[in-house]
Formats: structure tokens, sequence, C-alpha cells
């Protein structure tokens, strides 16, 4: 049977644009429609069923991100790629927070924008995939969920800058980055943001839980065997540097990785080739290595657990995602976002939520991150069978939920070390280096520390 061609509607008003656009894909085997007011749009869309749209963000009359919030909720199965030619990193946060499946800047070669539609493509069988799963009660896979969703929340200048680095990491396709963060904070969301937005987009992303493999099957894991080289060998087996190749390695958790293997996967990195197990043919490799680690690394190094050398080829660009309870002004996004996931997953009816709520969460303190967040509301969900959510769908225990007394025990690892560093300081007068002997830590760690937590030293004047 013959394939359905894909249906692209063209809004820009640039005639010029629009009728390029249109002939060459229509060259490329595109049904291709065009309109230069958002009227004409309109009336196109009322009429022929759309797959995508590629729309301008400035159009004469109404903006492109206030037809998207239209075109998504009136037309949610229907794709939009938005272009400007006036790109700056808040119109991209809110296009991709209303919908848009892609953003480009003008000016763009047509080849750039067949491969968006065409990565749109993919998107939208995996998605009808993922339906036609779901309808027959299946099972879907945890990577095809995952590729799926590819929403990044978030408005606080925090989340702004991380997307910010991300975004221009992902444009030196074999760079090294160092995700920092506490769990639950989003570290793979990032990692997948800088690969799907990178030019080695089409290539593997292949992700890697460094402390989850076992130690006697790394070397097998991580650069394969082959067959027969060693009991259990029984065929040739590619390891996770040949399956990213061209692409991104990620690992997660690379502070717990054995400390021989670090060695290994420096040289590795260093000479770009690895060598099967079992084997004497050096196989060539050009990946980009996406590193995560909720500990601070630097004190790995001073402790001997962790290689300098590594590091320094891990971290070419370091991105720190702050805890969400150091961005609280997310959670009135998150909760949004997550309360329409869950509500399309669970087939119910998109409940409210009173405005004493967002209070109510901001006076947490969300060991868990967002993680933590999203499982709290995926609960409410469960459980709630009103209209409107309010505080009582959240409860919280009362250690977390009630200010603490000062003489009462806080056994968060980040507010201690915080108040032993102030501590510290006070007593020294603020000298570094009297404070960190104090401490029983050295001057560079306590350097550290302070730009962690943010704690200025004003000196006397």
């Amino acid at each position: 049977m013959e394939s359905k061609k894909m249906r692209v509607l063209i809004l820009d008003d640039e005639k010029n644009f629009t009728e390029e656009l249109q002939e060459y894909l229509e060259i490329k085997d595109f049904e291709a429609l065009t309109a230069n007011t958002p009227a004409d749009g309109f009336k196109i869309l009322q009429k022929t069923p759309i797959d995508l749209m590629i729309l301008d963000v400035r159009l004469p009359g109404m903006s492109g991100i206030e037809i998207l919030k239209e075109v998504k909720q009136t037309y949610p199965d229907m794709e939009v790629i938005i272009v400007s030619g006036h790109g700056d990193m808040d119109t991209v946060i809110s296009a991709m927070r209303y919908g848009a499946i892609d953003y480009l800047r003008k000016p763009f070669r047509h080849l750039d924008i067949q491969i968006a539609i065409e990565r749109t493509q993919k998107y939208l069988k995996l998605f009808h995939q993922y339906k036609e799963m779901k309808n027959r009660s299946s099972l879907i896979s945890l990577d095809l969920e995952q590729r799926i969703q590819r929403n990044f929340i978030g408005e606080s200048e925090p989340i702004k800058e991380v997307l910010q680095l991300a975004l221009t990491a992902s444009q030196h396709p074999y760079t090294n980055v160092l995700i920092t963060g506490e769990s639950g904070t989003g570290k793979e969301n990032v990692a997948r943001i800088i690969h799907y937005s990178s030019p080695n987009k089409e290539n593997a992303f292949v992700a890697v839980n460094s402390s989850a493999v076992p130690e006697t099957l790394l070397e097998s894991e991580f650069f394969g065997h082959k067959k027969g080289s060693f009991t259990g060998a029984i065929s040739d087996k590619r390891g996770f540097f040949e399956l990213a190749n061209l692409g991104t390695l990620f690992l997660d958790e690379i502070a717990d990785m054995p400390f021989n293997l670090q060695a290994k996967l420096l040289r590795a990195l260093e000479e770009k080739n690895v060598t099967r197990i079992g084997d004497s043919e050096n196989i060539q490799v050009e990946i980009r290595i996406i590193s995560a680690t909720n500990h601070i690394v630097h004190d790995l190094v001073e402790q001997k657990k962790f290689r300098l050398d590594l590091l320094h080829r891990l971290n070419t660009i370091e991105i720190n995602i702050l805890p969400l309870r150091e961005r609280k002004e997310d959670i009135p996004l998150l909760l949004e976002h997550f309360i329409k996931e869950f509500s399309i997953k669970m087939n119910k009816p998109t409940p409210q939520f009173q405005s004493g709520l967002i209070d109510h969460l901001s006076a947490y303190h969300f060991p868990g991150n967002v993680r933590e967040l999203r499982n709290m509301i995926e609960r409410a969900m469960i459980f709630h069978k009103g209209t409107i959510l309010s505080a009582a769908d959240f409860p919280f225990k009362d250690s977390f939920n009630a200010p603490e007394p000062e003489e009462t025990l806080n056994l968060n690892l980040d507010e201690t070390e915080k108040k032993l560093i102030l501590m510290a300081l006070e007593r020294c007068d603020f000298n570094q280096n009297q404070a960190s002997k104090l401490l029983g830590i050295s001057r560079d760690a306590l350097i550290r520390r302070l730009k962690k937590y943010k704690i200025r030293i004003q000196k006397a004047m």
C-alpha cells in the first residue's frame, strides 16, 4: 500500500519564503500548502487536515506564539515547527513550552527544514505506535516513552541558564559535558536535550548507569568482546563505545565508576579507539561523553577515588542543575504539566487546583526534587475523586512540612554543611585558611563549597 504523503502548512508573511519552501517540499514528496496571514492559515486548517505547520513567530495581527497556543488547543495532534529571524531564548522556551516540536532560526538551509520535518515524521511514527500499543493495553518500552516526552519544564533564571548552556554545548558535537545536581533534578533530560539538539541527533544516544554494570563485565560492556574470548562469550558483542559511535554516550552516576575502569575509559577517550576483548584490532570511535553525578567529584579526586585527568577530560563544559527548593518559581509550571500528563494517562478529566496549593508545595523541602513532585502528583491523581486539587491531596510528613526549631537536628546534608561552613567562617573572622583547617578540608575544597552554596565573603574596608 502506498504511504500517505505528509501534509505541511507554511504560515509566514514573506510570500517569497513560503513559495520557495513550498516548491522545495513538493520536490521532496511532501504535500505543501501556504498562507501569508493568520486568517488565511486558520481557513486552511478548518477545511484541510494538516500534519505539520511551519510557523513564523512574527506575523501581522497575531504573534506566532499565540497562534501556536490556539493551534495546539484546537488541533492537538498537529505538530508545529517554529521559525524566526529574531530568535531569543525566551522565544525558544515559550515555543517549546506551548508544544512546538522544533525551532529553527532564519536564515536556514532547505536541508535543515527537511531534516526537521523528517525528525517530526519519526516522532509521529513513534507516537502512533505508542497510541496503538496503549489501545491494545500493551506495555510500552521505557526508551520509547522517554523519546516521546520531549518537554523540559521551568521558567526560572537557573533553568534558563541550564537550557542556554545545553543548547550551546549541543552545537559542538564531540565536546564532553559533565552534568551535576541532586537526584531527581533531571540530569538525563538535559543530556537528551544536548544530544537531540546537536548535529549528530540522528545517531545513537546510549544511556548507561555506571554503577549498575557488574565489575566482572565492565570491559565487555564498554568495549565489547569476540566470540569465544571467555566463558559465556557465545557471539561477537559490540560495546557501549561502538554502539554510540558518532553519537552520544551518557554515563549516569559517573562518580561510582570503578577506579580500574576509569583508566581504560580515559585511554579510549584520548586515543579515540577501543579494542574488543579477545581481539587485536583497534576500532576507531568518535563520540561525545555526557556524564552525570550527584556527588562533588572534586572531593572524590582529593580522596583518590576519582582520577583528576579523567575529570579534566569529562568536564569541558559543566552544567549544574539547582535543586527544586532553590527554584520554587518552577513549581506552578511543573504542577500544571504533570497534572495534564497524568490526566491523559489515566483517562481522567484535567482537574483545576486551588491557588493555596502552590504555597503549600513551595513550603516543602523536596529532597527528591522534580521526580518527587511528579510522584506526588501521580499519587494525588490516582486517589483524587473531585474536580479541584487542594493541599489535602498532598500530605507531607510533619518533620518536613513544619519549620524546624534551632535545636532540632537537621538531617539535610547541604543545609547542614552550609551552616557548618558559615559557623567556621564566623569563628575565624572569615579567614578562609583558618576556616578550612577548622573544617578539616583543604582551602580549595572550601572555595568550591563557597561557590556551590553562593556564600560571599565581604572584606572589611
